[in-house]
């Protein structure tokens, strides 16, 4: 993902592709001021948002050949908002999901579904310590499937990143302070 020569490589040798999907992450788990914030920063970009900006302009026309296809964004609840330890992360999402909302405009001409995925934690290693309730990649998985088939541009991926959504034209700012805690206990 974080390799320009590799990626080429790859769109050279897989044209036959008619689905990318964008689901390699990282999270460091940095705050904006924390003492390596600006090395965690600089991954978590590339990885998060460059990854997906880099994979999306090489596969594009190669989707375009093959009928327009589609691209899979997976994103974050925290690309909508921040935790103090998530900032760095939080960021990187947020931009990968500018860069999801731009490809579904640019590339809507050429016939490519783009589907941006939200999702609170996954039970993945990458959520592991994350005490908070998990929702299942397989789970994830189907109701990516079931949005391209319907041809939604979105999935929001469980009962907290709905919560989230809905609460973030709240006039009251009840999410610019966070705590998934309790948007779980809304949630229920």
């Amino acid at each position: 993902m974080t390799k320009p020569e590799t990626i080429a490589a790859a769109a050279n040798k897989c044209t036959d592709v008619n689905l990318l999907i964008n689901n390699a992450g990282i999270a460091l788990w940095t705050g904006f001021l924390g003492r390596d914030s600006v090395e965690a920063a600089r991954l978590e970009m590339e990885t998060n948002y460059f990854g997906p900006l880099l994979m999306s302009r090489a596969f594009a026309p190669i989707l375009a050949q093959n009928g327009g296809g589609a691209i899979v964004n997976v994103l974050s609840i925290l690309s909508w908002v921040a935790v103090p330890n998530a900032g760095t992360y939080s960021a990187s999402k947020a931009a990968a999901w500018a860069l999801t909302n731009w490809l579904r405009n640019g590339l809507h001409r050429q016939g490519t579904q783009v589907v941006g995925v939200h999702a609170g934690p996954v039970d993945t290693d990458m959520a592991s310590e994350l005490t908070l309730p998990k929702v299942k990649p397989v789970d994830v998985v189907r109701q990516v499937l079931s949005a391209i088939a319907a041809g939604r541009d979105e999935v929001l991926a469980d009962e907290m990143t709905r919560q989230v959504k809905a609460g973030l034209s709240n006039e009251k700012g009840i999410y610019l302070n966070f705590d998934p805690e309790r948007a779980v206990a809304a949630a229920r």
